[in-house]
């Protein structure tokens, strides 16, 4: 498929029913500001002014924990953007049901969203009392291991193939000055750490026992505890990493600085910007080599209710043109994500795309944290985390009962 063409076809269907006058700016607010980011929001950006009406684009540097507060605050206070990025999930659940966000069921019916959108839980997310309030832009998945080959070559010692042999490795990258593990300092990376080596460790069943079910006594029990001394053992390794953003500790390992990072298929990007090949000067890991499972959390956005009838169909447009097939390609290409749709080609994806894109037709899936749990216990579990990596008097012991009184509390 010509999917320039295809973008070309798309942008004058859905251009189509809008006069030029009705064509207007659209302020677009999000959180993707490293290099792969801003290289995947461009694709968004193009396909979009392709359509007649303009980005304007809003990023807003830092985490989703610094930029979703300023969004809020905006849509709250009565200075709506045109439209919003959040995760999967419960983010903007308050807000929808306060009757700020845009009900876009009528654009998902006309696009077919409910036969394309896969999985089907992608869109259950966006669905709040029968109605849709977002448009999934794509799939992340969490459960992933990178590892520098040119820092293992330069210790001595094999590429792991999997979470244990990482660790037996440890001794030897430090020994040549390299950091085992990075991991940045912001709140979210070390819970996300933590969440990768439950699924990988402790399997399907117990992660969802603990974050779908909220069942306390498994997160108290012996099976977390095996999470918790794998999560010392990252804790020691991950000594010495004195960066902030993820993408900093992704450099790390770029760089080969660092022997490996936790982190989301969103670090493909970074690798692909800095010319790196998959399989040559990178290993990936689903699953930590160990339990090969991904989740299927990721971006929605979301468009506030804003009085402006061109606005409100623009908003309409740009809906659309985010879950078309032409947009899905471009745009998970450069983020390093998964499309939601299963009817795209990505012929040209590289090796750790295709091993996420085979999981995924496997069934081999989880719903992220951030669909199952709300932001403030997610807030919570990210404080408790946090302090863990950064304060090696914490015990795991008292550290697993702090966060089975999360869990306890959770909803």
């Amino acid at each position: 498929m010509n999917f320039r063409s295809f973008a070309a076809a798309l942008a004058a269907t859905v251009a189509m029913p809008f006069s030029a006058a009705q064509a207007t700016d659209l302020e677009v607010t999000h959180w993707w500001t490293s290099g792969g980011e801003a290289a995947a929001v461009a694709e968004l950006a193009k396909a979009f002014d392709a359509t007649g009406n303009k980005w304007v684009d809003g990023a807003i540097a830092g985490s989703g924990g610094t930029a979703r507060p300023i969004m809020i605050s905006r849509i709250t206070g009565g200075d709506p953007m045109g439209a919003t990025q959040f995760n999967h999930g419960r983010q903007a659940e308050e807000l929808a049901e306060a009757g700020l966000m845009k009900d876009l069921t009528a654009v998902a019916e006309k696009e077919g969203w409910k036969d394309i959108i896969k999985p089907a839980s992608l869109l259950e997310s966006c669905t709040i009392d029968g109605k849709i309030y977002c448009a999934p832009v794509n799939i992340h998945s969490w459960q992933w291991l990178w590892l520098s080959n040119a820092a293992f070559e330069q210790a001595g010692v094999a590429v792991p193939a999997n979470w244990d042999e990482f660790v037996a490795a440890a001794p030897a990258l430090e020994a040549k000055g390299i950091i085992p593990l990075a991991v940045g300092g912001q709140p979210w990376q070390s819970a996300g750490a933590f969440d990768v080596l439950m699924v990988a460790i402790a399997g399907k069943e117990t992660f969802e026992k603990v974050f779908k079910d909220k069942d306390a006594d498994v997160a108290a029990g012996p099976e977390i505890a095996k999470v918790f001394k794998a999560a010392d053992d990252a804790r020691r390794m991950s000594k010495g990493s004195n960066v902030q953003d993820w993408n900093q500790a992704t450099n790390l390992v770029i760089t080969g600085k660092a022997g490996g990072q936790i982190m989301g298929d969103w670090a493909q990007g970074e690798f692909a910007l800095a010319g790196q090949v998959a399989g040559q000067d990178y290993t990936c890991l689903p699953g930590l080599g160990v339990n090969e499972i991904i989740s299927t959390g990721g971006d929605a956005f979301y468009f506030p209710v804003i009085n402006d009838e061109a606005k409100s169909a623009a908003q309409d447009v740009l809906a659309a043109t985010l879950v078309a097939p032409a947009t899905q390609v471009a745009f998970n290409l450069k983020k390093g994500s998964l499309p939601v749709r299963g009817d795209v080609d990505l012929a040209a994806a590289n090796d750790c795309m295709k091993k996420g894109l085979d999981i995924l037709a496997k069934g081999n899936v989880i719903q992220g944290t951030d669909q199952l749990l709300s932001a403030d216990s997610q807030k919570q579990k990210e404080d408790l985390f946090s302090e863990f990596f950064a304060n090696p008097s914490m015990t795991v012991e008292d550290a697993q009962k702090r966060f089975a009184d999360i869990i306890a509390s959770a909803d």
